[in-house]
Order: structure tokens, then C-alpha cells, then sequence
């Protein structure tokens, strides 16, 4: 344990360099700035930048998050695709309440962003699903996310039966598959420092205007 912990503190970390961020010169949408940034980690080649960690509340209260990839980011939200018989698609049908985060550490950015998570419509889904790999397609096909598994050969094997379904007709569509809209109340951005003195800026959503304020470090 005494070494795992001298391994870790001696981990570097925010070495920069980093990008400053003048939040004197920063739009009044969050999603204005969101894609600034997307745009700005693309372009400086950040491993999957797309890729975020969704965070929802079980039944019981305990928390539970995993690593999803970003769909689409809209004036009206961020957008993510899940099996609804999941468990975090049962945990949004428990509770609407949710958050995304993003972080590149290469540029020391990170991105937070809490809100209220609708499903969208059957067509919207279907569209997002047949937009997938057909590895990918086969891989929901099979169901049973989440669910006990004996070993990995009944995944195997359910997974060809699906390669074959699809090579014999492309279109089948798992009626699971929900795409969702995360609608934010609120999203922090957070420029890292190597100093520690980092700068967060704070959109709130109140009576239908986006309020934005500074936060200490």
C-alpha cells in the first residue's frame, strides 16, 4: 500500500503547457462554448475527445457512472445512445437526473455538466442505431446488457447468430435502443493550472437565461 501511494504522488500531472481561458471573451451559451472547446481538443488531436463519463443515481441512492461517447450537442442538449433495459436505462427511468463529464488531460480541460435526461422518439433512435457499425448493431442485437453472463462462449455464439441476422437482412433494429438529450441546468468549465490556480467558469440556467459566474479555484 506504502508504495502504490509513493507511486501516485510522484505521478506528474497538469504539466502543461496549457491554453489559457479569458472568460471575459466567452459567449452566453454554454453550448457555444462546449464546441469551442470540442473544436479546439480535435483539432490539437486529444485521444476521443467525444468520449464522456455519464453519471446516474440507482434506486437505493448509490451513484453508478461508465464511459459513453457523445452523439450530437445541440442548442437543446448532449446527446447519448443506451439500450433502455440497462442499468443506467433503468436508472434514468428511476431517476431523469444526470451528469456528463469530460476531461482532456492533454490540454487540462475538464467539462461538467448536470441536467435532466429525456428519451427521444422511436424514429430518432432507430436512426441513431442504424448509423452504428454492424459489429456494433450486433452487439445490442443480442440484448441482455448487464446481465449475468455464464462465459464468454453464450456471448460468442449469440453474437454470430446476430452477424448472420444482419447479413441476411441489414435493417433489424433492437427495440431497446434509445437515444437520449441531456437538457442542462448547469455546465463549469474548468481550465487546469500547473500551479493549481485554475480558472472555472459557471453557466446556471435560471428563468430560461444562461447566468454566468466565476468560481474559486
Amino acid at each position: 500500500m506504502k508504495k502504490i501511494r509513493k507511486t501516485l504522488r510522484n505521478l506528474p500531472s497538469l504539466e502543461g503547457p496549457l491554453p489559457e481561458f479569458n472568460t471575459k471573451e466567452t459567449p452566453n451559451n454554454p453550448v457555444d462554448l462546449f464546441i469551442d472547446w470540442l473544436t479546439f481538443a480535435i483539432k490539437n488531436e486529444i485521444k476521443e475527445p467525444h468520449s464522456m463519463t455519464l453519471s446516474t443515481v440507482d434506486v437505493e441512492g448509490q451513484p453508478d457512472a461508465r464511459v459513453l461517447i457523445l452523439k450530437n450537442v445541440d442548442d437543446y442538449g448532449w446527446y447519448f445512445a443506451s439500450s433502455s433495459n440497462s442499468q443506467k436505462g433503468s436508472q434514468l427511468e428511476h431517476n431523469s437526473k444526470a451528469a456528463l463529464t469530460f476531461y482532456w488531460s492533454d490540454v487540462g480541460r475538464q467539462i461538467r455538466i448536470k441536467g435532466n435526461v429525456i428519451r427521444m422518439g422511436e424514429a430518432e433512435s432507430k436512426q441513431d442505431f442504424l448509423l452504428r457499425s454492424e459489429g456494433a448493431r450486433a452487439a445490442s442485437l443480442v440484448g441482455n446488457q448487464s446481465k449475468p453472463l455464464k462465459d464468454s462462449d453464450e456471448f460468442d455464439l449469440a453474437y454470430k447468430e446476430q452477424r448472420k441476422r444482419l447479413n441476411l437482412d441489414s435493417d433489424p433494429v433492437s427495440p431497446y435502443w434509445t437515444l437520449y438529450r441531456l437538457e442542462a441546468m448547469q455546465v463549469e468549465f474548468w481550465q487546469g493550472h500547473p500551479e493549481r490556480n485554475h480558472t472555472r467558469l459557471l453557466y446556471r440556467l435560471q428563468q430560461n437565461s444562461w447566468q454566468k459566474s466565476l468560481l474559486w479555484p
